[in-house]
C-alpha cells in the first residue's frame, strides 16, 4: 500500500518537501489506539450487515490487534511518506491481513474516520484531565485545612488591601478549578457524538 490514496492523477512521485509539509504523523500518531478501536468497531458492523464475511472481520480484527501491539511496543517506523497514523496503520494491516485489508474502508471515508478518532481520543483525555484536576483540587483543600488561622494580605489593583485567611485564598483557586472541571464535563456531551455514516460528505450507499 505504498501508493497514496490521492495520487491517482499524478504520474510522478511526490517531492520530499511536499511530503514533509503534508505529513502529520508527528502529531496524530497519538491517535493510534482510537483509530484502531474505531476500525475494529467498523469491522464488526460490516460483518453484522453482511458487507464482509465474519471470517474476514476476524482476520481484520486480529490484524489490527497485532498492529496496535507493534505501535505500543515502539516497533513501527514512522515515515513522512505515509503522511499520517491512518495510512501507517493501513499499510501495516495489509501486511498482517492481506487482501482483506482492502475492505476496511467499505462504507467509510477518511473524513468520518478522522472525526471519530479525534472524538474517541478527546473523550479519553478529558476523563484523564478531570481526574487530575480533582486530585489537585483535593490537595488544595488539604492545604487550606492546614492553614485555617494563617493570615495574609489580600490584594486589589496590585496593592495590599484587606487581611484575609490564606485558606480562603487557596479556596478561591479551588473554585476556579471546580469550574474548569464542570466545563470539561460539559464538553463530554458534545464530544460523545457518532460521526460514522456521514462518509466524505453526505452519507454512503451502504
Amino acid at each position: 500500500m505504498s501508493e497514496k490514496l490521492w495520487g491517482g492523477r499524478f504520474s510522478q512521485s511526490t517531492d520530499e518537501l511536499v511530503e514533509d509539509f503534508n505529513a502529520s504523523i508527528d502529531v496524530d500518531k497519538r491517535l493510534y489506539e482510537s483509530d484502531i478501536e474505531g476500525s475494529i468497531a467498523h469491522c464488526r458492523m460490516m460483518a453484522e450487515q453482511s458487507m464482509i464475511t465474519r471470517e474476514e472481520a476476524e482476520i481484520l480484527i486480529q490484524g489490527l490487534g497485532k498492529v496496535k501491539e507493534k505501535i505500543k511496543n515502539q516497533e513501527m517506523v514512522f515515515s513522512a511518506a505515509l503522511e499520517d497514523i491512518h495510512m501507517h496503520i493501513e499499510d501495516a494491516l495489509s501486511l498482517e491481513s492481506g487482501d482483506a485489508a482492502r475492505k476496511l474502508h467499505t462504507g467509510r471515508s477518511r473524513n468520518d474516520q478522522v472525526a471519530l478518532d479525534v472524538r474517541l481520543y478527546l473523550k479519553k483525555e478529558t476523563h484523564v484531565i478531570i481526574a487530575l484536576l480533582e486530585d489537585f483540587s483535593k490537595a488544595i483543600v488539604d492545604m487550606a485545612e492546614s492553614h485555617l488561622d494563617t493570615v495574609m494580605p489580600g490584594y486589589t489593583h496590585l496593592q495590599r488591601a484587606q487581611p484575609v485567611l490564606f485558606s480562603h485564598h487557596l479556596m478561591a483557586y479551588y473554585e476556579m478549578f471546580k469550574r474548569d472541571i464542570q466545563r470539561f464535563r460539559d464538553s463530554l456531551s458534545r464530544t460523545d457524538v457518532m460521526p460514522l455514516g456521514s462518509a466524505a460528505l453526505a452519507g454512503t450507499t451502504y
